[in-house]
């Protein structure tokens, strides 16, 4: 595929550290890996193999996302409703010293999107999952450049 110029390539691939993320990690110069999770513990599990896949291949880590965190119902939009647990991207972050990127409620309206292709900061701009992704975007655009500002580290040995 001619991609043409591009500001990011955003590849969006299943969990865990299966052979396509290992494979891209190694083919492609990668800025970045940005890890996304639930709030419970089987999903953080899959994350930490992943996380420790891509410290293996010296790909950095830009951040966590944790996906699902909550669900806020469109007729009491006070209520919110922890379905699958509290903060458990937030806590992964912390732990392995890495960036929390941010938490996407649940919302009927990514699933509409999925459906009909049309993204929801498109189809709902004002929504919550809407600006969850936008603040997330702002981070991820933030670290991916602090990321390529960092000299790259060049060992050197005497020959013998």
């Amino acid at each position: 595929v001619f991609w043409g110029e591009l500001d990011y390539l955003i590849v969006d691939m299943p969990p865990g550290t299966g052979d396509v993320q290992l494979s891209l990690a190694q083919l492609v110069p990668v800025q970045g890996a940005v890890l996304v999770t639930t709030p419970q513990n089987v999903s953080l599990s899959d994350v930490t193999r992943a996380l420790k896949m891509f410290e293996q291949v010296a790909v950095p880590v830009l951040g966590v996302i944790e996906n699902m965190s909550y669900f806020t119902p469109p007729d009491i939009p006070d209520k919110r409703y922890e379905i699958f647990g509290k903060g458990g991207g937030n806590k992964f972050a912390d732990n392995h010293g890495i960036l929390f990127l941010g938490e996407v409620p649940i919302g009927i309206e990514i699933r509409e999107g999925g459906d009909t292709g049309t993204p929801v900061i498109i189809s709902h701009p004002d929504s919550p999952q809407s600006e969850a992704f936008r603040k997330i975007a702002e981070k991820v655009a933030q670290k991916v450049s602090i990321e390529a500002m960092k000299p790259e580290l060049v060992i050197m040995s005497k020959a013998k």
